[in-house]
């Protein structure tokens, strides 16, 4: 399991299957939730996350992919694109500067 603190915090990834679709309304809310904290959200196919992340959300279906993807990065999944107590436990987190596991 990969760590990192909230505050270290720079880029979110949202990983889908395609890097379409849902995740770029997802991309969109969470964009908007974590400006404040100087985070950038970005959305993109599983197979393709950049380096750079610091932590990857991706539906709990994609996770062992992405893990593969970036084995050294935050990995939290998740089941509902709308609503996911993840989001708000990733944003509270960023924003106490607290530990992130995944």
């Amino acid at each position: 399991m990969t760590t990192i603190n909230g505050s270290d915090v720079s880029k979110v990834v949202i990983a889908c299957d395609a890097g379409m679709g849902s995740s770029a309304l997802l991309k969109a809310q969470l964009a908007k939730s974590l400006a404040p904290y100087s985070v950038t959200v970005v959305h993109t196919a599983v197979n393709k996350i950049p380096a750079d992340a610091d932590v990857v959300l991706c539906h709990q279906g994609l996770a062992d992919r992405a893990r593969k993807s970036v084995p050294d990065t935050v990995v939290l999944p998740f089941q509902m694109f709308i609503g996911d107590p993840v989001f708000a436990k990733l944003e509270a987190a960023i924003k106490a500067g607290e530990p992130i596991a995944g």
